[in-house]
């Protein structure tokens, strides 16, 4: 299959064009300052201290290595990876599933120690960076067009879109 004629690409409208630069500035630019701080103030990624901060909202503090990587979107192979680092750290150990496959993901009280000690500092730069100029409509707003954003994500990537 050859490259698309031009008249059948769907291009990106003037107003399309102008609101995708600002994603894109957003979406590079924001977890990048993130892991800024929190590799700066507590030693950690954003993606490990995500993973540490959904284990600490979770019943008994463990959740199946499976139901982390759907809450943390990520696949269980990087999510994986990222539980052996934080065992070695000893915040995160590994509980076998009685009689089916798969594990739970379980905090130590270090690892809530950890959470406990980094969640004040991330938070006051996620208020900084993403909150403080927003007004209340503004988050609504927020977290309707992300919320669309990601099912028009989701629905793209399972129909194929960007895969390789």
């Amino acid at each position: 299959m050859g490259a698309q004629n031009s008249t059948e690409t769907p291009w990106l409208s003037e107003a399309q064009q102008d609101a995708w630069r600002v994603l894109v500035s957003l979406i590079t630019r924001l977890p990048a300052a993130l892991d800024t701080q929190l590799q700066r103030d507590s030693d950690l990624t954003h993606f490990e201290y995500f993973v540490l901060a959904v284990l600490s909202e979770s019943p008994e503090r463990r959740l199946r290595l499976s139901e982390l990587a759907g809450q943390a979107n990520a696949s269980l192979s990087r999510l994986s990876h990222v539980v052996t680092r934080l065992e070695k750290r000893g915040w995160v150990r590994r509980e076998t599933v009685s009689g089916v496959r798969g594990a739970f993901a379980v905090l130590t009280d270090a690892g809530m120690a950890k959470v406990v000690e980094a969640a004040p500092q991330h938070v006051s730069t996620v208020q900084a960076l993403v909150f403080a100029g927003l007004d209340d409509d503004q988050v609504a707003q927020l977290r309707s067009l992300g919320a669309a954003l990601v099912a028009q994500l989701d629905e793209g990537i399972a129909a194929g879109t960007g895969k390789a």
